[in-house]
């Protein structure tokens, strides 16, 4: 099953995410099948293509708890 997933990126103190699609199982830090952009908890702005998401959730790709925080418009 794919999912939907915040993978980190970035150094130590100054943490940011890739919203990326992977499988359910792997590790964070895994394989992606697709980048679909980025998000800054800091400024808590997001950089994320929405007709890529809209496609993958269509395709049947399940969305993690965070990712529907950042986007509550889905």
């Amino acid at each position: 099953m794919l999912k939907i997933k915040l993978a980190p990126i970035g150094k130590k103190g100054q943490h940011y995410y890739r919203v990326s699609v992977m499988e359910g199982k792997s590790k964070l830090t895994g394989d992606t099948v697709e980048v679909l952009g980025l998000y800054d908890p800091r400024t808590n702005k997001h950089d994320i293509d929405l007709k890529k998401l809209r496609a993958w959730i269509d395709k049947g790709a399940q969305i993690t708890d965070r990712i529907r925080k950042i986007c509550p418009t889905l």
